[in-house]
This record gives C-alpha cells, structure tokens and sequence, in this order.
C-alpha cells in the first residue's frame, strides 16, 4: 500500500469499489516486472509481479509473492480495493446514519464477521472509517451508530494488521493516541 493516505486522497470510495475486477483493472496502469527474492530461476526470469496504480485516485499497490502473473494481478486488485477503502472517506450524517446492509447483514450479535478475502470486505472497512472518522477517531462514540461496543469496534480494526496499521497512522495524524492491541 503506497499513496497519500489522507482522508481526501481518493474522494469518494463508493465509485471505485463497486466496479467489476475488469472496470477497476480499466483504470489503473499496470506494470509488470521481475520480483526479486526466492522462488528460484523462473521467477527471476519471468515478469510475474504486478504493480496497480489506480489513474484516478493516484492509489497503488503491488503483489509479487507467486510466480504466477494472474494470481499476482487479483491480489494485486484485492490490496487496491482496500487501499481505497482505508484511504477515501465519504461524509456521514450522524444524525440520520444506519448501518449498510454490508455492514447489518454480517453483524453476530456485538461483532461484524467478515473474512478479510471476502469481496464485500472493503466495502465494510470503508464505511467503518467513515463513521469513525465523522465521529474524531473516538471509538466510543462511532461504537453505537454501527451496532458495536467499543472493545468490539476496536477488534474488528485490530483483526486486519492492515486496517489497524491505517486507523494507527490516522489518529497519530489527528494527534491522538494509538490504539492498543487488545482493547
């Protein structure tokens, strides 16, 4: 994950997260070109690792872990939607907000169950952030709007080293405090 990560970087996510695997690949530039490491003579050999920059947010990101080309290119694609997720904000009404049907649909009693590889799962964590970033980064009060307790909101953020490692860098940005692993 590279590129501003601010909340006004990639404007609205909605746009982008939406899109089919092809409409998404359609916008982005994608080079491709050898990884370096191990993996022996052929994947020094072959171009396989693949690189994504996303032409209208200015969003990338890289997969080079197999010596296949396809796999690197849908991992590649799968790390863009969260990079988009985790870096676009879109404005909440506080007032009038109720959970999405991505987020309600996958609620266990005070817990959202996603898998980080789910397709939907991008989707969740954007809407996460933006009700967390319309409350100040207080996760006290972002909690209750999306059904949650603190200690629960705090695990859903700190169940993806990603997402954490993002919710982190945007409170010390905030000037708050990290989040402690194991709230």
């Amino acid at each position: 994950m590279t590129g501003d990560h601010s909340p006004q970087a990639a404007g609205a996510w909605r746009a982008y997260l939406g899109l089919s695997d092809d409409d998404l690949l359609a916008q982005c530039e994608v080079d491709r070109f050898r990884a370096s490491g191990p993996g022996g003579q052929k994947r020094n050999k072959t171009d396989s690792a693949v690189r994504l920059r996303h032409r209208p947010t200015g969003l990338e990101s890289v997969a080079v872990e197999s010596r296949s080309q396809h796999e690197n290119r849908a991992r590649a694609l799968r790390r863009l939607r969260l990079t988009i997720a985790l870096a676009s904000r879109e404005a909440v009404d506080l007032d009038g907000y109720e959970p999405s049907e991505a987020i309600a649909g996958r609620m266990r009693g005070q817990r959202i169950e996603i898998a980080t590889k789910n397709p939907a799962y991008p989707e969740v964590v954007a809407e996460v952030f933006d009700v967390i970033e319309a409350n100040g980064w207080r996760l006290s009060d972002a909690a209750p709007l999306l059904g949650l307790s603190t200690a629960a909101l705090g695990r859903f953020l700190e169940g993806d080293p990603v997402v954490f490692r993002a919710a982190n860098e945007r409170r010390a940005a905030l000037g708050l405090g990290a989040l402690r692993p194991g709230r």
